[in-house]
């Protein structure tokens, strides 16, 4: 299902709450918003979030009947189904659901951990031999966590590569 994105939680809620109000339960096997746990390092802090594998869409376990087809595209804030217009929705098939379930399977229980640095982010050094300069971020690296950030060494523009636990945003 097509859905505006970042409501895709409220809308497979929204998509069980019609189900038993028209008590449709044996339609429908399962509404599903696929996530995975993220942590992000924000301000030297870490905090946990959840990010969607497909923002804006949500998958549907279901028997596609016209009845249970209208339940779904007449709950309010559903897009489309997707697939071509005026056509029956276009199931996934085994392979596809057998990857986005391996690729939730896998996720499931690894840390993965995000910056909330960008390039051009004026950043301080807390710590290591660089302790108290400052610079811009010339490169981010999420999956080794490590940034670039270009400092000035006796008047010149110097690239040096920190943790992102070296480091603290000016902003």
């Amino acid at each position: 299902m097509h859905v505006y994105s970042g409501s895709e939680k409220r809308m497979a809620e929204a998509i069980n709450d019609q189900i038993v109000r028209k008590g449709m339960q044996d339609y429908f096997a399962e509404v599903l918003v696929p996530t995975e746990e993220v942590v992000e390092v924000r301000r030297g802090v870490r905090v946990n979030s959840e990010r969607k594998f497909f923002p804006g869409y949500i998958l549907i376990k279901m028997a596609l009947t016209p009845q249970s087809k209208y339940v779904v595209e007449n709950t309010q804030g559903v897009i489309s189904f997707v697939g071509p217009k005026g056509s029956d929705p276009v199931p996934l098939t085994d392979k596809e659901i057998k990857r986005i379930f391996g690729e939730v399977a896998d996720k499931e229980g690894r840390e993965i951990l995000t910056t909330s640095y960008k390039v051009g982010d004026m950043v301080q050094v807390i710590s290591g031999p660089f302790l108290d300069f400052a610079g811009h971020i010339e490169e981010v690296n999420d999956e080794k966590q490590k940034v670039k950030v270009v400092v000035s060494i006796f008047g010149r523009p110097t690239p040096i590569e920190l943790s992102v636990n070296q480091i603290l945003s000016e902003s």
